[in-house]
């Protein structure tokens, strides 16, 4: 794929939207406790942003530059609307803990970030790409924020046990894992969002800023 390749492959790591870019971090913070509405998120953002960056690119040309705003703001609501139809229709119980979460990806600044950098000035295939690569580095940190907080926080993932109930404790000791509800707290998110991105400027020098 060549230079197409890095569309994909460059968000993932090294030019990463949350970790290096420092974009969507509020969805980061507020809906990340659970894993699956953080998987859940990621995959509406990949919806959203992959068919908006396309949508946008085919319509570059005929977009006046005063309304282009206004119009990729109509693009991204549209879409976001089916994406909170679709999941009201599915799986409702999750829809009503991402509540306004879902709404507000109209102005993820991801999202509209990519529309008017890239999607304004390339063709559908490379943007399309773009808003795949984007998409999917916003997930990974979501679903590694998700998967440690959910873990940490209650002991389950995707709502199944998986650390065991702490023992009584005897003496000094207990067996067992005691959950942590600082985990579940929004401040963690951001810890632990921190903690990533520190991994990451440790791994490849040339990101820390002079």
């Amino acid at each position: 794929m060549g230079k197409d390749s890095k569309l994909i492959l460059d968000p993932l790591a090294d030019n990463n939207p949350i970790t290096i870019q420092v974009l969507g971090i509020c969805s980061a913070l507020a809906i990340t406790a659970e894993l699956e509405a953080s998987i859940v998120m990621s995959i509406s953002v990949l919806f959203v942003l992959g068919v908006g960056n396309v949508v946008i690119s085919l319509m570059r040309n005929i977009i006046p530059s005063k309304i282009r705003i206004i119009v990729q703001l109509i693009v991204v609501a549209t879409l976001v609307i089916i994406v909170d139809l679709v999941l009201k229709a599915f799986a409702y119980e999750l829809s009503k803990t991402l509540s306004v979460f879902v709404g507000l990806i109209i102005t993820n600044c991801i999202i509209m970030g990519r529309f008017e950098a890239f999607a304004l000035g390339n063709g559908p295939w490379r943007s399309f790409l773009d808003g795949i690569g984007n998409a999917l580095g916003y997930a990974i940190i979501l679903i590694i924020v998700g998967f440690f907080r959910e873990l940490l926080g209650s002991g389950t993932l995707l709502g199944m046990k998986v650390l065991g109930d702490p023992i009584e404790k005897t003496g000094l000791y207990a067996i067992g894992y005691e959950d942590n509800g600082f985990m579940l707290l929004s401040p963690m998110a951001l810890i632990v969002v921190g903690i990533i991105i520190w991994v990451q400027r440790s791994r490849n020098k040339s990101l820390i800023e002079d």
